[in-house]
C-alpha cells in the first residue's frame, strides 16, 4: 500500500482523514483506487481530459509528478504521495 496525504479540502470525501492507503503502480492507478472508496476523489484532482489540474499538485515522495512521468509515474509499496492545491494570492 502506497500512502496518501489528502489535502483539508478534500478530507470531507475521506471521512476527515489525512492520510489513506491506497493500491496501484502509478499514480494513475492509485487515483483510481482512492476514487472507488472515496466517489468524487479523483475528479477534484483530475479535469475533463484525465490529467492533473493545473492549480492541482502531486508529489511521490517529494517529488512533482510534473517533472517526473506524470499519471504515468511508478509508484509502489511504502512511497508516500502528497495531493497539494496550489496556493494563489498575495500582493
Amino acid at each position: 500500500m502506497t500512502q496518501v496525504r489528502v489535502p483539508t479540502p478534500l478530507r470531507k470525501l475521506t471521512g476527515g482523514a489525512e492520510a489513506v492507503d491506497a493500491s496501484g503502480d502509478t499514480v494513475a492507478a492509485l487515483l483510481t483506487d482512492l476514487d472507488s472508496r472515496y466517489p468524487g476523489l479523483r475528479d477534484r484532482i483530475c479535469d475533463e481530459s484525465g490529467q492533473v489540474k493545473r492549480f492541482v499538485n502531486v508529489f511521490v515522495n517529494g517529488e512533482d509528478i510534473r517533472f517526473l512521468q506524470q499519471l504515468d509515474t511508478p509508484v509502489k509499496s511504502g512511497d508516500e504521495v502528497s495531493i497539494v492545491p496550489a496556493i494563489a494570492g498575495g500582493r
